[in-house]
């Protein structure tokens, strides 16, 4: 083998990718199953991060999405009733109109799917429109939805965030 001339040593370098940025707002989801329906909510989670929620960076009044990013949805597989308002099984987006306590807020659930959570997609794709009683509950930094009482066939979904609680009854339709 001598006269090859020198010997050549190739070298993998590890390939550098550009960093991705990081969201702040995280990605989450919650599924429950009522009797036999599965209600799935998928959204991206805004953090307090020391400021003024409601009344502040999410004014009174106005139409605000309860999330970050892409609008948040919630799926129904069979009918349900939600406040005691009639929806059929599919997905929707969700959007709230707050309001300063002792005021009731506006919750609007709408037939608008794969979209950003802005701006709001208008009136005409509303499915339905309803009141609700906010609550006042402990801080929680990192907006979030949960289940926090499920029976045979109902639940109570909580969209909660800062000291804001906004409960809703879901009642399965079978």
């Amino acid at each position: 083998m001598r006269g090859l001339g020198p010997r050549v040593v190739l070298y993998l370098l590890p390939c550098v990718l550009p960093a991705q940025e990081t969201r702040r707002s995280q990605h989450g989801s919650v599924t429950q199953r009522v009797a036999t329906t599965e209600i799935a909510i998928s959204y991206n989670r805004p953090v307090a991060r020391g400021r003024d929620i409601f009344g502040g960076i999410i004014p009174w009044g106005r139409i605000w999405h309860p999330g970050a990013d892409s609008a948040t949805t919630i799926s129904f597989s069979t009918g349900v009733t939600l406040d005691g308002h009639p929806i059929a099984a599919g997905r929707y987006t969700l959007w709230t109109i707050p309001e300063e306590a002792p005021k009731p807020w506006t919750m609007i659930v709408s037939r608008a799917v794969n979209i950003w959570h802005t701006p709001y997609p208008g009136e005409p794709l509303d499915l339905v429109r309803f009141r609700v009683t906010p609550e006042t509950g402990s801080h929680m930094e990192t907006l979030a939805y949960y289940f926090p009482m499920v029976d045979a066939d109902s639940a109570v979904l909580r969209l909660h965030w800062g000291t804001m609680v906004v409960p809703m009854r879901i009642r399965t339709r079978e």
